[in-house]
């Protein structure tokens, strides 16, 4: 039992070092660090809490025994000292966000937020929610409508979800939600992703969709950015229905959704992503993306290991890069950038070992330089790949300023169209 206890304890060292220095070059070891880091990080009182309760068993039962037992009794305290100092490293993620959102829309944005925006303030960390975040991902203000069908291909019934307030307003902003996991069929959903975020919008009054489209490998691309586009064009025609404002949607998604939704928001009208449908309107008034890919040919080298060049290879494009270079540069958010790209607010963590956080400071600089309208780029201290899913200390810290940024962009449009009906004759 001490060696038992012993091993134990060398696993929650591997855990707590793994927050600090996680694995990126590997293209297996990637995974399994990001499942740790991920749970470990974003839950750490609750790791903390089993771990103490593990070693008390132990320590009761007498397998906390000579110099075996004593090692893992200073594994386990070195462990948790680690694991508090990260946990508290997470309130920084507050002051990030805030600084980004200063440095990409100025000071004072805060003053340009309309009251009639349906926008809430920061809200305080509630800690009931965070010591249950998994029984916290239902909110009784908000109804969910299920599997509304949009469009039916190959036999396969495309849906989407739709969240709205009980007390639903009418002619709301509309959150447009693509979920990620890699593009592959059982690898993700829209049912489990990104519901924080919706919710506080719902409760707030927004009208928040989230979609589904057809995945690889039984998909092959363009598929999936071209039910992303039939889906948009389903809720413009459709969700005045529900409360919302067709003429106002902003787009997000995390990962293989923040390279769908920053895809979508730049290839607007884009006729080879809309067979059939190219004279549909198709343009979004902002974007959200978390974690995304946007390069896929690499272009300059900075995909951190071949894990993404093989999925894209053998499931989703179904080319390699040598063969077919052009379907990897038309899938890549960044050859789409133009001056007319609407206001995007990046989201990425600096601890994510599946996405590339140098590839997405190329992307952000890419935008800023080329695009008119603002860029707000948020790099979260300490934070993991999909640090989003559940509610953690920094995930919401994230969500406020999401919310905060959301508010801006539709004060915005707001103010335009004020401005335009006042000139109409």
């Amino acid at each position: 039992m001490t060696f038992v206890f012993l091993v134990l304890a060398s696993l929650s060292a591997w855990a707590t070092y793994n927050l600090y220095f996680p694995v990126y070059k590997h293209p297996k070891g990637v995974l399994i660090s990001f499942i740790s880091g991920w749970l470990v990080g974003e839950l750490a009182w609750h790791h903390l809490i089993l771990q103490v309760i593990l070693v008390i068993v132990f320590v009761g039962v007498g397998a906390v025994d000579g110099i075996l037992g004593a090692a893992g009794l200073l594994l386990f305290l070195a462990s948790w000292w680690g694991i508090t100092q990260y946990h508290l490293q997470a309130d920084q993620a507050e002051g990030e966000v805030e600084r980004s959102l200063q440095e990409g829309l100025g000071v004072d944005y805060r003053t340009q937020i309309k009251p009639d925006a349906i926008y809430d303030d920061v809200q305080p960390l509630n800690k009931k929610q965070l010591a249950r975040p998994f029984k916290q991902l239902r909110s009784n203000e908000v109804e969910c409508l299920k599997n509304i069908p949009y469009e039916q291909v190959d036999g396969f019934n495309l849906k989407l979800d739709i969240r709205r307030s009980r007390n639903q307003p009418e002619n709301a902003p509309v959150l447009f939600q693509i979920h990620g996991g890699a593009w592959t069929h059982k690898m993700g959903s829209k049912n489990e992703q990104a519901i924080p975020l919706m919710n506080r919008l719902a409760e707030m009054g927004w009208v928040c969709v989230a979609i589904n489209y057809r995945l690889s490998p039984q998909a092959t691309f363009p598929d999936h950015i071209v039910d992303c586009k039939k889906a948009l064009v389903w809720v413009k025609k459709h969700i005045a229905e529900y409360g919302g404002n067709p003429d106002f949607i902003l787009a997000t998604g995390g990962s293989a959704g923040g390279h769908l939704s920053s895809l979508l928001s730049l290839t607007e009208n884009y006729a080879p992503f809309q067979p059939g449908f190219e004279n549909e309107n198709t343009s979004v008034q902002g974007c959200i993306p978390f974690y995304g890919i946007y390069d896929f040919y690499d272009e300059k080298g900075l995909q951190y290991h071949k894990a993404l060049e093989q999925i894209l290879q053998m499931s989703v494009l179904k080319a390699s890069k040598q063969d077919n270079p052009g379907l990897y540069r038309q899938a890549s958010p960044i050859n789409h950038i133009h001056k007319k790209s609407p206001p995007f607010m990046v989201v990425q963590g600096d601890k994510d070992t599946l996405v590339s956080t140098d590839e997405t400071r190329y992307f952000v600089d890419s935008l800023k330089q080329v695009s008119d309208k603002p860029v707000v780029y948020a790099e979260i201290p300490g934070a993991q790949h999909a640090f989003d899913v559940f509610p953690s200390v920094r995930s919401e810290h994230v969500l406020n300023g999401v919310v905060r940024f959301a508010g801006w962009v539709y004060s915005a449009y707001l103010c335009e169209t004020q401005e335009m009906s006042k000139n109409e004759p």
